[in-house]
């Protein structure tokens, strides 16, 4: 496999007008245009004959993770605003959901907007929850590389962190937007079969998805698995290197059942398609899970992730995605887990081989983004054409905006 390292971001660009950004959603989710891309011809259709376009027995692989109001207001005596965007849990919990869970008090990273007017002590903010007052406090416990570990802590005892998030918080719209949260972005900034709490951005290749595009699958007996990643911030961090080599992808956490990958396993044969990066980076990363248990059948819980450059480092010429499937499900009966829970930062860009998806399903992406890298190796340099023709008809990009399905070049 073709390492990646000496990739130039620059060379996945191209000009993207800020008109083409979809501000807002359109009102019916499945009427967003999708762009189809297989062995090098375009087509366009819209979401809700996504059936169409999809063979019947498939598997497509979804991300139920959802969004939480991540952003918290507080204001200090001066008046001024300190705004704490509540990234993930500190490295003391061994996941996101259990730290959610948590009541009273929590430790979480997060980015301070304003941190400049918070020198120390505490900020306290109230909010209200039927008639209840809730005073909730925050604390700076430490700074960290590229963010603060903050101590926050409310009165009522009976709720647990990702309530109050639902209660005092407000969603974090993706920062190319540039506008504020409105009303209407708690439902529409989640998709509609959003779960499990603990992400900061959508997985947005699902906003798409409706009642009647899934009947329609149905009738196709294509079947849906539900894997779990929490989208970080870090999934807008721009590249800033010059090169691939020196740009640090960030980790995020996921979590996926036995009886799905076992489901993954046995539809290898008929077409697994992912919706959105994040489940194709969740799938992709089952595999490199399951080469490192293949390779050592005792490989303890630290060990058990999946680091950046493992798919370029790793030698798994030899051993397919059901041997790997198969050795990941033996290492879980051996540790008597039912479900993984751990963290990948996996970056997949050209030069990648994919070993479990055969089509994507994705929004169109920021220039110079790994999530166009993603794309391009999945398609090579056909991106260009993908997204000038994106451009040239009248698609809408981003979040937001309308999106593709792109099938693997064999």
């Amino acid at each position: 496999m073709k390492h990646p390292s000496s990739i130039s971001i620059i060379d996945f660009s191209y000009d993207l007008p800020n008109e083409r950004i979809a501000k807002y959603p359109l009102s019916e989710r499945d009427q967003s245009k999708l762009l189809v891309y297989q062995s090098g011809q375009i087509n366009q259709f819209t979401y809700r004959n996504l059936a169409d376009q999809l063979m019947g027995d498939s598997l497509m692989v979804f991300n139920n993770t959802k969004v939480v109001e991540a952003r918290l207001y507080f204001k200090k005596d001066t008046g001024s605003i300190i705004e704490i965007f509540c990234l993930e849990p500190a490295d003391e919990y061994g996941d996101i959901t259990s730290a959610m869970l948590q009541k009273g008090k929590v430790l979480w990273k997060c980015l301070v907007g304003g941190a400049k007017k918070w020198k120390d002590g505490k900020i306290i903010c109230e909010t209200n929850n039927k008639g209840t007052t809730i005073i909730i406090e925050a604390q700076k416990i430490q700074q960290l590389s590229d963010a603060y570990l903050i101590e926050l802590s409310w009165s009522d005892l009976t709720i647990c962190f990702a309530e109050l998030l639902h209660i005092a918080g407000s969603i974090p719209l993706p920062p190319y937007l540039n506008r504020t949260t409105e009303e209407t972005d708690k439902e529409r900034y989640q998709t509609i079969y959003a779960k499990h709490d603990g992400s900061v951005a959508a997985p947005t290749a699902g906003l798409h998805f409706t009642d009647h595009v899934f009947a329609e699958l149905a009738k196709k007996n294509i079947e849906a698995a539900y894997v779990t990643l929490h989208v970080g911030a870090g999934t807008f961090k721009p590249v800033k290197s010059a090169t691939m080599q020196d740009h640090e992808m960030h980790a995020e956490f996921i979590e996926v059942n036995y009886d799905t990958i076992f489901q993954i396993m046995n539809k290898l044969g008929n077409g697994i398609i992912a919706v959105g990066t994040t489940s194709l980076r969740t799938i992709e990363s089952l595999y490199w899970l399951g080469i490192k248990t293949y390779i050592d059948p005792n490989l303890s819980m630290d060990e058990f992730t999946v680091s950046q450059w493992d798919p370029y480092e790793l030698n798994a010429e030899h051993i397919s995605s059901s041997l790997a499937l198969h050795a990941l499900m033996n290492w879980m009966k051996k540790n008597n887990a039912i479900k993984i829970i751990t963290k990948t930062q996996i970056i997949i860009a050209p030069g990648y081989q994919f070993k479990i998806m055969k089509g994507l399903i994705t929004n169109f992406h920021q220039p110079q983004s790994t999530l166009l890298l993603l794309v391009a190796a999945i398609i090579g340099d056909d991106w260009k054409r993908v997204y000038q023709y994106a451009l040239d008809n009248d698609f809408r990009f981003l979040s937001y905006g309308d999106g593709s399905l792109i099938w693997a070049n064999d």
